[in-house]
């Protein structure tokens, strides 16, 4: 268990950073400054399933992180 771990958080992590590179850029921290003037959109297609699949990634990587805490 102690070499199969490190090996599937790197196999979460490159598809996670894979995953965040695909997604739209969005405004940035420009709407935070008022410089935002585009509308908001739902996800659909392909960029909802992008958005669901980081998500459960990021999750993913988090339990085997805790995990691997726990076990050392």
């Amino acid at each position: 268990m102690n070499f199969i771990l490190p090996i599937i958080q790197i196999i979460i992590s490159v598809l996670l950073v894979g995953a965040i590179l695909l997604q739209q850029r969005g405004s940035g921290l420009g709407g935070i400054f008022g410089g935002g003037g585009e509308s908001y959109h739902t996800k659909r297609g392909f960029e909802k399933i992008l958005f669901t699949s980081t998500i459960i990634l990021a999750t993913l990587f988090l339990l085997s992180t805790f995990v691997a805490l726990l076990i050392k």
